[in-house]
């Protein structure tokens, strides 16, 4: 905040953890200018559905709440309350919030003070007008005395935003002395300590003397705390911190959360960029195909730890490609089976096949018959064909979907309505869901994300699922990061990343569902012994001749009955 208010800086570049009260630096920013200094401010959120969600939350309650600003800030009188949202008038100047997938609101308007929040959330471009960060910045062109701020966690290294603009700054950092030997230090996550599985017993430890630090000795140290920058650069400040450093984060608290994210390398992602405030340095998406084929597991039937089965289906000219993928808590996937029906696309015939492969029903070990819940066609090829399939089966849960190359996309977006038909259509972030299959396809042990393959996979199939590799290429400056393809044949993965989409359409109560499944297996068990029980007792109360020798007793099999050894 005093750098915003030093005349030698232009630029002030915030890269943080979460938990450090970064947003309300930023509104501190802004409420100086509305009261001491007026100029035209545009503060740019993410989205423009956040940039509406910070004016009220945030901003709102600050102007109501401060004396300061009482009479002094006006709703722009519109016809639009949406208006009055996103712009407000003050004298000498005007505050307006703005979404960085929106052009429209980033272009309108010369800006002496400009704000821009989570920059490494924003999209690649902003519509097709290009970088938001730098259309936002081309407004402040005019003004001698403009104000730049860059605020964010960071995210993919070398891909961040946010750690290239902090890597062209002064890059300070915040030093605090030991509260024994005075050695000025940056607080680093590597340097806490604690019992195995006892986060409550979480302590600092000075790397010069190894003294212990609690959490009354870390607010003593940060009180005496100083920026030191690494080298001049003029009119960039960069200003880094983590987590450690946050009054509302103890030592313990961090400890626990690090304990949890360890499952998966997703999980540990967040933990990286939200907690520690680094940037996460993704390994080598290559993997062998080799070492997934020796994974491979022995099992015919929908395993007891899978409760919902989803189908993915990939549109060829002459087949349709269907994955069926059973999931479990913490989306621990197995695969079920992968099925071809061969047809051209363009007839109805395969179609047909389709819709009865829909209603097939799997045996789960528990004797309980699933069917699939939710199906997703990819209608980016023979899109009409698909249209018609999907338009009548909606409410069994058949849906459309298109992938989405553009880098930074959610994993599945909103849906809308499209084609004469009103076909719900799902956007899929396919560079979202292959960043996520990658990582879990490098997990060692069964769990959280884990993929469980079975003896159908050959090694065609991990070919498939291996066919691309992410690379990263420039663009205006900034590392994009896109996958290609390193074999002709790509479809398992496709199929993955409908799969993935799907059960993150369908959401399901995965806990309940299990919990379900497992009480239908207990009873099943109980009726089986009551069954041989009951045979028994009949047969010692029956009188001991030959003419009353019970008969061998066949029993049908039943696919809901508890199916073992049969």
């Amino acid at each position: 905040m005093d750098a915003f208010s030093d005349d030698n800086i232009e630029t002030v570049v915030v890269m943080t953890s979460s938990q450090v009260g970064k947003t309300e630096m930023l509104l501190n920013i802004a409420g100086y200018h509305i009261d001491k200094d007026p100029c035209s401010i545009l503060v740019i959120q993410p989205t423009l559905e956040m940039a509406k969600a910070w004016s009220k939350e945030r901003l709102a309650p600050m102007l109501r709440d401060s004396p300061c600003f009482r009479g002094k800030v006006h709703d722009v009188k519109t016809r639009n309350p949406e208006e009055t949202i996103l712009l407000k008038n003050f004298p000498g100047g005007f505050i307006a919030i703005a979404g960085a997938n929106s052009p429209a609101s980033l272009a309108a308007r010369p800006i002496r003070l400009l704000l821009c929040d989570e920059v490494d959330r924003y999209p690649i471009s902003a519509g097709v007008e290009g970088d938001p960060v730098d259309l936002a910045r081309k407004r402040t062109t005019t003004f001698w005395n403009r104000k730049i701020g860059l605020f964010s966690t960071p995210t993919i290294k070398d891909a961040s935003r946010i750690e290239l603009a902090y890597e062209l700054s002064d890059k300070r950092k915040f030093y605090v002395p030991c509260i024994k030997c005075g050695f000025e230090q940056v607080l680093e996550f590597r340097y806490l300590k604690w019992e195995e599985n006892n986060p409550d017993t979480a302590r600092y430890v000075c790397p010069q003397c190894g003294v212990e630090i609690n959490d009354a000795g870390k607010i003593k140290m940060v009180k005496k705390g100083r920026w030191i920058p690494e080298r001049e650069t003029g009119k960039i400040a960069g200003f880094w911190l983590n987590e450690l450093y946050s009054p509302w984060v103890s030592f313990s608290n961090l400890v626990q959360r690090y304990m949890e994210a360890k499952k998966s390398k997703e999980t540990m992602k967040v933990f990286i960029n939200t907690s520690l405030g680094l940037p996460y340095e993704e390994e080598g998406e290559q993997i062998e195909e080799s070492k997934l084929e020796a994974k491979r597991e022995e099992y015919e039937i929908v395993p007891a730890g899978s409760g919902v089965l989803t189908c993915a289906v990939d549109v060829q000219e002459d087949r349709l490609e269907c994955l069926v993928v059973g999931w479990g808590k913490d989306e621990e996937a197995w695969h079920i089976e992968h099925k071809i029906l061969h047809g051209y696309a363009s007839t109805e015939e395969v179609w047909q096949q389709l819709d009865a492969y829909l209603q097939k029903t799997f045996i789960h070990e528990s004797g309980a018959l699933l069917k699939i819940a939710i199906c997703v066609i990819d209608a980016g090829y023979m899109t009409k064909k698909v249209y018609d399939f999907v338009k009548p089966r909606q409410s069994r849960r058949v849906y459309a979907i298109k992938g989405s190359q553009t880098s930074g996309s959610p994993l599945v977006g909103r849906p809308r309505l499209v084609g004469k038909q009103k076909v719900k259509l799902f956007m899929v972030g396919t560079s979202t869901a292959k960043d996520i299959i990658f990582s879990r396809l490098k997990l060692e042990k069964a769990g959280a994300g884990y993929i469980h393959f079975n003896l159908q996979c050959d090694e065609e199939y991990f070919l498939q699922l291996t066919a691309e590799k992410a690379v990263y290429r420039l663009v205006k400056g900034f590392a994009i990061k896109e996958y290609i393809k390193i074999r002709p044949r790509n479809e398992i993965l496709d199929l993955w990343v409908y799969s993935l989409a799907a059960h993150a359409i369908l959401n399901p109560n995965i806990d309940k569902i299990l919990k379900e499944l497992a009480q239908n297996q207990s009873k099943m068990a109980q009726n089986e012994v009551k069954s041989a029980l009951n045979q028994s007792k009949t047969i010692e109360n029956e009188p001991k001749s030959i003419e009353n020798k019970p008969k061998p007793h066949f029993r049908r099999f039943k696919p809901s009955s508890w199916v073992k050894g049969w």
